[in-house]
């Protein structure tokens, strides 16, 4: 699972986008099977980049048979404070 990720970091870093958040979710349960699979590793990677970038991502996304599903959106600037601020309260979090 990890090389997977870090593939994907790559083409999202090989193509000049900035990562700004990482988070491992680790392995759920998913809500129902999937190719007779019942758990899966949940990853969250935040990232600014161009539009066009999103495409090739998405390409190697259904070209990798390690990732069953993906989700990608596009965050609003509520959405994007929400987040920025859920990352800062982690964190101070983790400093106590």
């Amino acid at each position: 699972m990890k090389e997977a990720v870090e593939k994907f970091k790559g083409i999202l870093t090989a193509e000049g986008a900035e990562i700004v958040n990482e988070e491992n979710w680790g392995l759920k349960k998913l809500a129902y099977p999937i190719q007779k699979k019942s758990t899966g590793f949940y990853q969250l990677i935040e990232f600014n980049a161009e539009p066009t970038v999103i495409d090739k991502l998405e390409v190697n996304f259904r070209r990798d048979e390690r990732v069953i599903r993906f989700l990608t959106f596009k965050q609003d600037k509520y959405a994007a404070q929400y987040a920025e601020k859920r990352r800062g309260l982690k964190s101070t979090k983790k400093e106590d």
